[in-house]
């Protein structure tokens, strides 16, 4: 019997069409957003043993005794729409290795991708392949932000989302895709049934691990793993997306008649739960006093600023919050990372130990949201130069070198302020530790997040306060310009009718 080939590979991009934060084919890094996509035998390397669905990958076809090539691994941080460009490198690298023979492949994708000509970028790489290999088994990984779309849907053989936030099972999302793949290939029952609600949850009350979600997520989980159905998945959605196909949405895979029954049973309970998925948004100066009001304790207050998070497409150099902890006597804090190079390059160059005055931030404007960048002007003491690598040691992406690029912290008495050259969400703690912070020793840690920062820091707090503050990844959607996205959708349109939508 001859040896099996299989190809695997990796084209991950959560788009906010309102960011101000370009995406060139460059950005489409290995792990970071300057290195370059991986190819080859580089791939395998940076991504085995990592917490990712390339590496699960690797594993099954290693175990199952197969050929491997993993033509290509890009990688871009959250941003503004990517060129077309990126979807011709992936799908000419894929398709290049699928031609020199492939008995299955194996898909690593968001699922939230807009390229500046495609809507749809993970279906458009779809069907692209489609058209050259119609009949090829394809596993699908896909992130729990997925807007899906029926190509994403049905172009798969089998697909499988993260069901968690902070995306804590991506290997695990990996094997469940794998493996379902090859039992499909074996004869297991795989009609796919998908739906899509007319519903725009806020991301801060859509984690699968709390409710309203936790419910219908619980639900699919126990489906796939009973065997009642091969795969069952719920995508929150990604609601930062000036498109047609946002919403919460559902794809159950085996016997027709059970995953029909089964997509219906979950979206109908998502829609008699929408309400449940609005967030009630805080003015930030009576978020930040509520803070400075809770009593001291083990551990630091989370101050979680999620109007400017870089995992959203947010440009990381929004100063509001900084400024209105400063403003209310709060100390003993670390803040950071954000993203400024010439405040950067200025403490590089003062060097460690010198005392400066540096503006920070403030140097993106965000025209779809009519926002100018305000830098703050603040003193201190450069008290450390770093490289920003470091190996992420928390429950995500475990494993992964990652560099936010050079990085100086700015000790201003009140606040040590990390500064980097390049964005980062602060899902571990490494970003402070590698540059000298240890994050729970403090009172207060200002971080600029959603709900990925829970992976790494959550387990250190002792309190955790959301901060609205400006920026492209605001939860108030009416602040949005909408123009493309479907309607009517909840909330923008409460009045929409309360029977269970039909497809979108």
């Amino acid at each position: 019997m001859s040896r099996k080939r299989f190809v695997a590979a990796l084209m991950r991009h959560e788009t906010n069409t309102f960011s101000p934060v370009p995406t060139p084919v460059s950005a489409f890094g290995r792990v970071g957003p300057t290195d370059g996509p991986a190819r080859g035998e580089e791939a395998v390397r940076v991504y085995r043993g990592t917490n990712n669905p390339l590496a699960a990958y690797i594993d099954i076809a290693e175990r199952e005794g197969a050929a491997l090539a993993v033509p290509i691994a890009a990688n871009a941080h959250p941003s503004a729409p990517a060129p077309d460009g990126i979807l011709d490198l992936v799908a000419g690298a894929v398709l290049e290795a699928v031609g020199q023979g492939c008995d299955a492949l194996f898909l690593d994708l968001h699922g939230a991708m807009v390229t500046e000509g495609f809507d749809d970028g993970e279906g458009e790489l779809l069907r692209r392949i489609r058209a050259e290999a119609p009949d090829l088994p394809i596993a699908v990984a896909l992130d729990f932000h997925t807007n899906l779309t029926r190509d994403l849907a049905l172009l798969p053989t089998t697909l499988a989302g993260y069901r968690t936030y902070p995306h804590i099972d991506m290997y695990e999302t990996g094997m469940r895709a794998g493996e379902a793949l090859l039992k499909a290939m074996n004869g297991a029952a795989a009609a796919t049934a998908w739906h899509s609600l007319p519903l725009m949850p806020h991301m801060n009350v859509h984690s699968p691990s709390r409710p309203p979600m936790q419910a219908i997520m619980d639900r699919a989980s126990a489906a796939e793993d009973g065997g009642e159905v091969l795969l069952a998945s719920v995508f929150g959605c990604f609601p930062l997306a000036d498109i047609e196909h946002v919403g919460i949405s559902a794809v159950v895979q085996g016997p027709a008649d059970r995953a029909e029954r089964l997509v219906l049973d979950l979206m109908g309970e998502a829609w008699e739960k929408r309400a449940d998925f609005l967030f009630e948004i805080e003015d930030m100066a009576d978020s930040v006093a509520r803070a400075a009001a809770m009593s001291d304790g083990d551990g630091p207050v989370l101050l979680v600023d999620h109007g400017d998070n870089t995992g959203s497409g947010g440009n990381q150099d929004v100063m509001a919050a900084l400024r209105e902890c400063l403003q209310q006597g709060l100390a003993g804090m670390a803040a950071g990372p954000f993203a400024d190079p010439e405040a950067v390059a200025e403490m590089i160059a003062a060097g460690v130990g010198a005392e400066v005055e540096v503006e920070i931030g403030g140097k993106t404007d965000m025209p779809a949201m009519g926002l100018k960048g305000e830098p703050l002007r603040l003193r201190g003491r450069v008290r450390r130069i770093t490289d920003g690598e470091f190996t992420v040691t928390g429950p995500m992406f475990t494993g992964v070198r990652l560099s936010i690029g050079r990085t100086a912290v700015l000790d201003t008495g009140a606040a040590e302020v990390v500064v980097s050259e390049e964005r980062y969400e602060p899902f571990d703690v490494g970003c402070f530790t590698h540059c000298g912070i240890d994050p729970a020793s403090k009172r207060y840690v200002l971080i600029k997040s959603r709900q990925h920062f829970r992976a790494g820091f959550e387990p250190i707090a002792r309190g955790i306060v959301m901060l609205a503050g400006p920026g492209t990844t605001t939860s108030d959607y009416s602040l949005f310009p909408w123009k493309k996205l479907r309607r009517p959708i909840y909330p923008l349109d409460p009045d929409i009718p309360s029977n269970l939508p039909s497809q979108a």
